[in-house]
């Protein structure tokens, strides 16, 4: 993204943006269940607590790591590919320029 321009680098950070908040909350809401499961009392505090921190260690931390970094065009792609981003949403410019990595990630899937 060396010599992309900076218009493209906005964009691509403002996608990320957005494909982290929705990474995030799909995550979060698989969290919430379990909290509602506490609150039934179907689990108690202390398995509530230690899903907490596998959430932390696991998902949060994997969702972090993706998009915490210089290099977006990647994180945009694989969340293209995993739908957590639709095609028809992502401005062509920036569909253009990562098609290749969103080949890449769309066929890891299917492997």
């Amino acid at each position: 993204m060396q010599n992309t321009p900076k218009a493209m680098k906005r964009l691509v950070r403002e996608w990320a943006g957005i494909a982290h908040a929705r990474d995030l909350r799909q995550a979060l809401s698989e969290l919430h269940c379990q909290f509602d499961r506490w609150e039934r009392g179907e689990i108690d505090s202390y398995e509530l607590n230690e899903l907490v921190h596998q959430f932390h260690d696991g998902a949060s931390r994997d969702i972090w790591k993706r998009y915490a970094t210089n290099r977006l065009e990647p994180a945009v792609a694989a969340a293209i590919a995993g739908g957590v981003l639709r095609k028809d949403e992502i401005p062509r410019d920036i569909l253009q320029s990562i098609a290749g990595l969103v080949q890449f990630y769309e066929e890891d899937q299917t492997a």
